[in-house]
């Protein structure tokens, strides 16, 4: 979708055919505040003297003129009313139209436009106001949601321009079967008063909708005019008072424009259903305490991504009610994407690029978007390896094609998007060889809805970029050594890839996205790219324990800056990404502990934010931009990767309290994860979960993240309804707002690595480390193979009778003749157990064994987590 340049400029750069095909999507119907539900509407302003009537002949009592239609219709005026047979088999809902030119229009004149239709069978109209030349600006967009019985439908808009042409027009192609559509009693007059727009916010008791872990944080927060404390009280499903306190007064939160006050639970430790919580005469919407449901939160946010892919028929029997054909395989209409060429002058070949994932809710494919995408899956994969409390990924629990492979489903997942990641790739003896396409998409925009298969848009290659080419470098690395046990001809090929975008990147390092190409698909422009080059040479450092990307780690400005900004990092911003891994992943880097150091001070400085905010959210810019709500996640993943390193439980506590913004509490009093919470966001801009136009399609699967509050509000849907808005207010649960409210693979991620982080806490209890201490000391290496000791002592005070060990491996080595203790592997896992006359440890004693392992190509780092009979050694 149409996305600014740069997060936090603030503004953005339309074109004249964006805005033309984006003109086809909005929906606005009101002018808005952002103002809570409870607050006194004193806005409203009083009804002016209607207007003369705007429509020629609105009644059909003359016949159809002045009206026009496009030429695969013809009218019927029958009964009194205008009708047409709607032909089935068009793509875009302008492809049929029905219309009248040469309607005045006055700046900041409110309207008011009503119409009778009738559709059989039942069908969603598109009845819009709009410039009538290129760019086709609407001024309204309306929806109808049309029947055989007929309806009265009224709408309030106001102009923002001067202009005598306008035009009215109503479409109705993107069906693929006929229909009959009748249409009576068009009106638009002046003088209108305009609607105030107030979102439904609900009870002002504001909490987490889905679940609190029963001993982990617990908070709530009340909007109230009351300064001083209030008593609150906390039922259980059958009503009884279980817990019962004070609310702390916050004042006025900023985020919101609201008086409010923090409610801390906290200390009530009974897992059940349907708690509510009352204070100030309000009840909560029902919530769990448990942990539950965040396993099914970390299943269900990876399966998003199944009925994402494209040039792969998306299956029913795997995803009921999202099944449908393969999407740009060049069955027509598609014209595919398995010889695409390039933008005219851009290149003189075509490539395969089928595959991968839909970015967002249109057809294109940003190699950016999908870089951070698939590391954030991969990263969730390889936490399971190095963090005491990750609970393992395993094959089959996604249903995807490829369950049953012997593979973790996660990184089958990863990999649909991996591969086209290296097909975009220029190839050999090729300009600009060893770089990556910056992204694929159509030629020009299309509307809503338009399922994958039926888009016939011509498909293009756009010019490589830096960025991109490091994105793959990148990736690329990490695959190498996360599918090296799995698939080593899969791992060899990403490195061998990874290398080659290495040096292309190198050779162009300033090869930069055109802010201007933003025509078909998103620009992604990113105008600084050492946070790519840092990321790139960090992950390839991991994986192969290289002097070179060792040197450029170390001489980076990226390495020892401050890079916790209070706004988070994304798809441009990645350094975050690069510096994670560096902490949490094993290398020997020369001062890693520094490296671990500095992701500890960024979660400092994102859990102070949380602690000051009365909505306990780590994010808190006087603007917000868009994406907000990956932005929040991403800074949880900071504390998230600081609980890690350090077990210090203020910061896993951080990232319990981050996620019940994203799941209600919040001003909106919404949650913005599909699926889950009593309100919840499931109109998500996308062309195939487009349910809100077409009820014949489904709303976005379950576990699906809503962009969130974005105080430009770009689109005319948001700028009709939350004009002045206070940043948490900026946002509305509407297919036409791409703004505030689209779903993304890079959105879904950090929502997928942190939900796999909440339910790996289990009932939120934090164990304490095991007593025991593992010295792991590899005393040769050589091409082939290395030779490791490792001694394990028990220093508990109780005697260890019998003893298992497991590590995982950085990539894939493999441990082979072993002495003094039975070894084990699966994947990169190695167990080892003892032989029985080495069972017992009594405290203070130890027991060594060693083995001989073969090595894989890269580096050979000693793990950071061992685990003895299931709990990490200190």
């Amino acid at each position: 979708m149409i996305r600014p340049s740069r997060r936090w400029t603030g503004s953005l750069a339309v074109t004249a055919a964006a805005t033309l095909a984006a003109s086809a999507l909005y929906a606005p119907t009101a002018r808005a505040s952002g103002t809570d539900a409870t607050s006194t509407d004193a806005g409203r302003s009083i009804a002016a003297e209607e207007g003369p009537e705007q429509i020629v002949n609105g009644t059909f009592d003359t016949g159809s003129d002045p009206w026009w239609h496009t030429a695969n219709i013809a009218f019927d005026i029958s009964g009194g009313r205008l009708c047409a047979d709607i032909p089935g088999g068009t793509v875009n809902p302008w492809d049929v139209i029905i219309g009248q030119d040469n309607i005045p229009l006055v700046k900041d004149e409110t309207y008011a436009f009503g119409m009778y239709g009738s559709s059989d069978p039942a069908k969603v109209g598109r009845a819009m106001v709009q410039l009538p030349v290129d760019p086709y600006t609407a001024y309204l967009t309306a929806n109808p949601q049309l029947g055989p019985d007929g309806a009265t439908y009224a709408y309030t808009f106001t102009s923002p321009v001067d202009l005598p042409n306008a035009q009215v027009v109503f479409q109705l192609g993107g069906s693929a079967t006929p229909w009959r559509f009748c249409l009576d009693d068009v009106s638009l007059k002046g003088g209108a008063d305009p609607e105030v727009y107030e979102p439904d916010t609900g009870p002002r008791v504001r909490v987490n909708q889905v679940a609190y872990l029963p001993k982990g944080p617990k908070n709530a927060t009340v909007v109230t005019d009351a300064t001083t404390a209030l008593p609150w009280q906390l039922k259980n499903a059958g009503g009884d008072v279980v817990a019962s306190g004070n609310s702390t007064p916050r004042g006025v939160d900023e985020s919101s424009g609201q008086n409010v006050h923090s409610i801390d639970f906290g200390s009530y430790t009974t897992a059940g259903t349907g708690y509510t919580l009352t204070a100030d005469g309000e009840t909560s919407r029902p919530f769990d305490i448990g942990g539950g449901a965040y396993a099914a939160l970390r299943t269900d946010s990876l399966k998003f991504y199944y009925p994402q892919r494209s040039g792969i028929a998306i299956l029913d029997n795997l995803r009921p009610g999202y099944g449908r054909p393969a999407g740009h395989v060049g069955v027509p209409p598609n014209q595919g994407d398995t010889n695409v060429p390039c933008q005219p002058g851009v290149c003189d070949y075509t490539l395969d690029v089928a595959g991968g994932w839909y970015d967002a809710g249109d057809h294109g494919k940003y190699v950016v978007n999908g870089g951070i995408s698939v590391a954030q899956l991969m990263s969730e994969f390889e936490r399971t390896k190095n963090a005491a409390t990750a609970k393992p990924h395993t094959d089959g629990t996604l249903e995807v094609p490829e369950s049953g492979n012997g593979v973790p489903d996660i990184l089958d997942e990863a990999r649909w998007e991996q591969e086209f990641l290296l097909k975009m790739q220029v190839p050999d003896g090729k300009p600009f060889a060893g770089m990556a396409h910056h992204k694929i998409h159509d030629q020009n925009w299309t509307g809503l809805p338009l399922l994958p298969h039926l888009d016939a848009q011509k498909r293009e290659l756009h010019p490589v970029s830096t960025a991109a080419t490091l994105n793959l470098a990148a990736t690329a690395a990490q695959a190498a050594r996360l599918y090296a046990p799995y698939d080593a001809a899969f791992a060899a090929r990403n490195l061998t890839a990874a290398r080659k975008a290495w040096a292309a990147a190198k050779a162009n390092p300033d090869k930069l996205a055109s802010p201007a190409d933003g025509t078909g698909g998103g620009a992604y422009d990113d105008a600084d790219v050492r946070d790519e080059f840092y990321w790139a040479a960090a992950e390839l450092y991991i994986t192969t324990g290289e002097q070179e990307f060792k040197d450029y780690v170390l001489a980076s400005p990226m390495h020892t800056s401050d890079i916790w900004g209070p706004r988070g990092f994304d798809w441009g911003h990645v350094a975050q990404l690069g510096r994670i891994d560096l902490a949490t992943v094993p290398n020997a880097l020369p001062g890693r502990d520094q490296v671990r150091q500095s992701v500890v001070e960024g979660a400092e400085k994102y859990l102070a934010t949380l602690t000051a905010h009365p909505y306990g959210m780590p994010y808190n810019p006087p603007t917000y931009d868009w994406g907000s709500n990956n932005l929040v996640l991403n800074n949880m993943v900071v504390m998230a990767a600081a609980y890690d390193i350090t077990g210090t439980r203020k910061y896993r506590d951080g990232v319990l309290q981050g996620i019940d913004y994203i799941l209600g509490r919040n001003a909106l009093n919404h949650s913005y994860v599909t699926g889950y919470g009593e309100v919840a966001s499931h109109n998500q801009h996308s062309r195939w979960y487009s349910h809100q136009l077409d009820p014949s399609l489904p709303n976005p699967p379950k576990g699906t993240l809503a962009g969130g509050p974005n105080s430009s509000i770009q689109d005319p849907a948001a700028q009709e309804k939350l004009q002045g808005c206070k940043p948490q207010f900026c946002y509305i649960d509407d297919i036409n707002s791409w703004s505030t409210n689209e779903l993304t693979i890079n959105w879904n991620s950090p929502l997928a690595w942190i939900s796999a982080f909440v339910a790996d806490q289990g009932d939120g209890t934090v164990k304490a480390p095991g007593k025991c201490r593992v010295t792991y000391s590899t005393h040769a290496q050589w091409r082939e193979g290395f030779t490791t000791q490792v001694t394990v002592k028990n220093t508990g005070s109780a005697t260890i009778d019998g003893w298992t060990l497991k590590w995982a491996f950085l990539g894939g080595q493999q441990a082979g003749q072993s002495w003094n203790a039975n070894l084990s592997q699966s994947g990169a896992t190695v167990t080892a157990k003892n032989l029985g006359w080495n069972a017992k440890l009594k405290p203070g004693q130890s027991v060594t064994f060693g083995f001989n392992g073969k090595a894989a190509p890269g580096a050979n780092p000693t793990p950071d987590l061992f685990t003895l009979n299931g709990a990490a050694c200190a």
